[in-house]
C-alpha cells in the first residue's frame, strides 16, 4: 500500500512537472510567435515608408526636369518662332501641374507639412514667372526687355531654393525612417533575449526534466529555422523557365548566418533573380535578409538596371546597418523570359554559373566590390540564354566545403559538380547540396543556399513551352 501510494505520489508530481514545462514552453512559443509577427510587420512597414519617401524624392527630381523643360522650350520658341516648341512647353507644362499635385500627395501622406509650405511657395513662384515671363515672351517673341530677364532669374532662383529646402527635408525623413528601422530590430532583439534569459532560468527549476525539455527546444529551434528561411528565401514560377532551389543548414546553430535567395516577377516578361550573403553569423545576419530582399524588391520595381540596384542598395546599407564590419556579396539580374536575355551585376559573389546546353559550365563575373565597404559604381553585364541553359546562383557554402582532408572545393570544383548534375533544376541544386554534405561528412559548417533557373526556348510558332 505505501508502494502504490509512494508511486501514484511520483506520477502526480511527474504530471505536475510536465504540465508545468509544457506551459512553459507553450507560453514561450506564443511570445516568440506573436513578437516574431510583429516585428515582421514593423519592418515591412518601415520599408513601404523609405520606398514612398524614394518616390517623393523620385517625383521631385521629374518635377525640376519639366521646370528645365518649359524654360528650355520658352528659349527655343523665341529663338526660332517654331510653333513645335510652343506645342512641347504647353505639354510640359500640363505634366508639371500633374506632378506637382503627385509630390503635395506624397507629401501629405508623411505629413511633412514644412516640406508642404516649400511646395506651395515652389508653385507660387512657377505660377509667377509663367505669368510675367513665360507669357510676356510668347505674345511677343521679339521683346527681350531687361526687366523680364531680370525677374526671370528672380523667380527661378526661389523655386531653386524651394526644391532645394524639400529635397533636404526628404531626405531627413529618410533617414530617421532607416535610424527607426534599425531601432525596431534593436529592440526586438533585446525583447527575445529578454525572454530567452528568463525562461532559461525557469527551465533550470525542471533538472528531472531538462533532457526532454531539451529535445523539445531542439525541435522548435529546427522548426523556427525552417520557418525563417520560407520567409527570407523563395521564388515563384516564371513563364518559359523552370526554376529549382534548395537550402542546406548549417549543423551548428552559431553557424547560422545570412544567406538568402530570391525570384521575384516584375512584369509579364521581367523577373528580378537575386542571391545574397550576409557576413557574420547568428541572429543579426539573419534578421538582416528581410531587409536586403525588400530593399532589392523596392529599388529594382523603380529601376531595372541591375548596376544601378547595387549601387542604390550599397548607399543606403551602412545608413541602416550600424556595424562597419558587415558587408554582403550579392549577385543582382533581370530576366526577360521572352527574349531570354538576363542583365546582371554582381557585388563580390562569383558563386555565378551559367550552363550552356551545348558549350558546358562557365563563371559568371564580378562586375564590382562587395556591399558596404566602399562607394562604387558597378557595371551591369547581358547574357544572351539559348534553349535549355541554366543559370546556378549559390552561396559560399558551396565553394568552401571542405573534405576530410580541409581542402576546399572551389570553383573548378563547383562547376564539375554542376556539369554531372541534373538538367532539371529543382533536382540540381537539391544534388549540390547532398553532394557537400557528403564531402564535409554530413557536417555544414556554413549554410548553403543553391538557385538554378532554366530557359525554354518558345516553339516556333510563338506558343509557350
Amino acid at each position: 500500500m505505501k508502494r502504490l501510494r509512494s508511486r501514484v505520489l511520483q506520477e502526480v508530481h511527474r504530471g505536475r512537472g510536465t504540465l508545468t514545462a509544457t506551459a512553459i514552453l507553450f507560453f514561450a512559443l506564443a511570445i516568440a510567435v506573436t513578437g516574431a509577427l510583429a516585428t515582421r510587420q514593423q519592418i515591412k512597414d518601415s520599408f513601404e515608408r523609405e520606398t514612398q519617401i524614394q518616390q517623393g524624392q523620385l517625383t521631385l527630381e521629374e518635377t525640376l526636369k519639366l521646370q528645365l523643360d518649359e524654360e528650355n522650350y520658352i528659349a527655343k520658341f523665341v529663338i526660332t518662332h517654331d510653333p513645335a516648341y510652343l506645342d512641347a512647353y504647353q505639354a510640359s507644362k500640363l505634366e508639371f501641374e500633374s506632378k506637382v499635385r503627385l509630390l503635395q500627395s506624397e507629401l501629405e501622406r508623411e505629413h511633412l507639412h514644412e516640406a508642404q509650405g516649400a511646395l506651395a511657395d515652389y508653385e507660387l513662384a512657377h505660377r509667377d514667372w509663367h505669368q510675367e515671363v513665360a507669357q510676356p515672351l510668347l505674345q511677343h517673341p521679339d521683346l527681350h526687355p531687361r526687366e523680364i530677364d531680370k525677374r526671370g532669374k528672380i523667380l527661378l532662383d526661389e523655386e531653386t531654393k524651394d526644391a532645394l529646402a524639400i529635397e533636404a527635408l526628404l531626405d531627413r525623413r529618410s533617414r530617421a525612417v532607416g535610424r527607426q528601422t534599425q531601432e525596431q530590430i534593436n529592440q526586438s532583439l533585446y525583447v527575445r533575449l529578454f525572454w530567452l534569459v528568463a525562461f532559461g532560468l525557469l527551465a533550470i527549476l525542471f533538472n528531472v526534466y531538462r533532457s526532454r525539455l531539451n529535445r523539445e527546444l531542439d525541435e522548435e529551434r529546427m522548426t523556427t529555422q525552417t520557418l525563417q528561411r520560407a520567409f527570407r528565401s523563395e521564388h515563384v514560377p516564371l513563364p518559359r523557365c523552370k526554376v529549382g532551389s534548395a537550402y542546406g543548414a548549417a549543423s551548428s546553430h552559431l553557424a547560422v548566418g545570412g544567406d538568402v535567395f530570391d525570384v521575384y516577377q516584375l512584369s509579364d516578361r521581367t523577373a528580378l533573380l537575386l542571391i545574397a550573403d550576409v557576413s557574420g553569423k547568428g541572429v543579426d545576419a539573419a534578421v538582416l535578409t528581410a531587409f536586403i530582399k525588400f530593399t532589392i524588391r523596392g529599388i529594382a520595381l523603380r529601376r531595372s538596371d541591375p548596376g544601378f540596384i547595387l549601387q542604390e542598395f550599397n548607399t543606403a546599407f551602412p545608413r541602416t546597418v550600424n556595424d562597419p564590419y558587415m558587408f554582403v556579396s550579392m549577385f543582382v539580374g533581370m530576366l526577360d523570359t521572352q527574349t531570354l536575355r538576363l542583365e546582371y551585376a554582381s557585388a563580390g559573389h562569383d558563386v555565378a554559373y551559367v550552363r550552356r546546353a551545348q558549350d558546358g559550365v562557365r563563371q559568371l563575373a564580378v562586375t564590382g566590390p562587395v556591399l558596404g565597404v566602399m562607394e562604387e559604381k558597378f557595371e551591369t553585364k547581358t547574357l544572351t540564354l539559348g534553349d535549355g541553359d541554366m543559370i546556378v546562383l549559390a552561396t559560399d557554402g558551396l565553394t568552401e566545403a571542405r573534405d576530410a582532408r580541409g581542402a576546399l572545393l572551389e570553383a573548378d570544383g563547383a562547376m564539375r559538380l554542376i556539369e554531372r548534375g541534373s538538367w532539371d533544376p529543382q533536382l540540381l541544386a537539391d544534388g549540390l547540396v547532398a553532394q557537400v554534405r557528403v564531402r564535409s561528412g554530413n557536417v555544414l559548417r556554413d549554410d548553403l543556399a543553391v538557385l538554378a533557373i532554366r530557359v525554354i526556348e518558345p516553339p516556333a510558332d510563338g506558343g509557350d513551352a
